[in-house]
């Protein structure tokens, strides 16, 4: 069975259903977890357009956004600091040894990189569902990883079921 497990979290709205497969993957195979969030600059939600055209009519104005951007930067990176913790104690207190870090880069080499040096059996990722050319022009962490990573690599799409839109005029019989 599996010993140690990589979760690769997005804090995305399917972060929190992937976090609970994997814990229960890790009570059940009595592995522990390490926990990993990889900042990018470059992806959404962090982004910021000023950097896109550093050459700005109004260079005071340049500064003072960059100023700004950099304290949203430093506030985000503490809010998902706080939420890796709150998630890490979760897993602490059902009973898996949970540690947990946080890094900037380029999410897919990031996680393979840590699979290797932490070393894991298993790497979880999220994914989320881009085809075609959204994948091709934005990248799948998910597709990278399961191409570069030494260890077993288990995706998850982390989609909601279906829900039945009027479940009013439904009527459950048995015979």
């Amino acid at each position: 069975m599996f010993h140690k497990i990589l979760v690769a979290l997005d804090n995305s709205e399917r972060s929190q259903y992937i976090f609970d497969q994997a814990l229960f993957l890790a009570q059940a195979s009595e592995a522990e977890m390490m926990l990993l969030h990889v900042l990018s600059p470059l992806e959404d939600p962090y982004i910021n357009p000023i950097f896109l055209q550093p050459e700005t009519i109004y260079p005071t104005l340049h500064t003072e956004t960059i100023n700004q951007y950099m304290q949203a930067w430093d506030k985000l990176k503490q809010d998902r600091l706080d939420w890796m913790r709150s998630l890490t104690q979760t897993a602490i207190k059902a009973g898996v040894k949970t540690e947990f870090t946080q890094t900037v880069g380029d999410a897919g080499r990031v996680i393979c990189e840590l699979a290797l040096s932490w070393p894991a059996d298993l790497i979880i990722v999220g994914r989320r569902g881009r085809t075609g050319i959204s994948e091709i022009l934005l990248g799948s962490v998910s597709n990278y990883v399961l191409h570069h990573a030494y260890c077993s690599v288990v995706t998850i799409q982390g989609l909601t079921p279906p829900t039945i839109a009027n479940t009013e005029n439904t009527q459950v019989t048995s015979t």
